[in-house]
């Protein structure tokens, strides 16, 4: 039971990342424009710079979770695999 629950576990954080991935690559698609369009409507350097610590929050947002299910599925593959002597 405890080998198909890890299985599981570690098949939904591979998908999570996968997904985690494409949403990090679609924040940067469409931040590009707001950056620019800021940049062009003659945004001064504190405004780029707002924009700037916005998306890094967002970033932070989603690097930390990926941390914790690194730290998780650590955690699970040495708690549920039966200690071998």
């Amino acid at each position: 039971m405890s080998a198909t629950l890890s299985t599981f576990l570690a098949a939904f954080l591979k998908i999570g990342w996968v997904a985690l991935i494409f949403n990090e690559v679609r924040g940067v698609i469409l931040a590009v424009p707001v950056m620019y369009g800021m940049y062009q409507a003659g945004g001064s350097w504190m405004a780029i710079w707002l924009g700037f610590c916005s998306l890094a929050g967002i970033a932070l947002s989603v690097v930390v979770p990926l941390f914790a299910a690194r730290k998780l599925e650590r955690f699970a593959k040495a708690r549920l695999v039966p200690a071998t002597n």
